[in-house]
């Protein structure tokens, strides 16, 4: 009998465990442009941690020379990191989001675009003008502009 239940708690982690990490297939954040220097990319994260950066302008420097540092690049995002962005997106509760978060009538505020595509083929898009949707969104955005520089990423174009 200790055998079996140690056997089941065994299967019982293993599936806890495997199933946190195919919450989603990938999620995709886009950061647009403002009127000043606000850094545009794209980042795309995978179930196992490899991540493509595309970074276009205002990644590295705020001055106009900075788009020779600027390219694509790949990466895996760093265990601990990781675990940190899985917080954040089961806090986020992606699925009962709006689709599009902001106020048009103001002009001078980049825009989040976030992707995220699950296991069984589902697509959740949300668009933030301003970047100011919800509380989590916001804290899911300030954690993207960081892995900016935090992880160690390789240029590939």
């Amino acid at each position: 009998m200790k055998y079996l239940f140690s056997l089941l708690s065994l299967l019982f982690l293993t599936t806890c465990t495997s199933r946190k990490n195919t919450e989603y297939m990938t999620i995709k954040y886009e950061s647009g442009a403002c009127f000043g220097f606000c850094p545009i990319y794209k980042m795309t994260i995978n179930a196992d941690r490899s991540a493509i950066f595309e970074a276009e302008r205002f990644n590295f420097s705020r001055d106009t020379d900075s788009q020779e540092n600027e390219g694509n690049f790949k990466g895996t995002i760093d265990a601990e990191k990781y675990s940190e962005l899985m917080e954040k997106f089961a806090a986020l509760k992606a699925k009962n989001l709006k689709n599009f978060y902001g106020n048009k009538n103001v002009t001078d505020l980049p825009t989040a675009y976030l992707t995220i595509t699950y296991p069984d083929g589902t697509v959740k898009k949300i668009e933030d003008y301003g970047k100011h949707g919800t509380p989590q969104l916001q804290k899911l955005y300030e954690f993207f502009d960081s892995l900016r520089t935090s992880e160690t990423w390789s240029k590939i174009e």
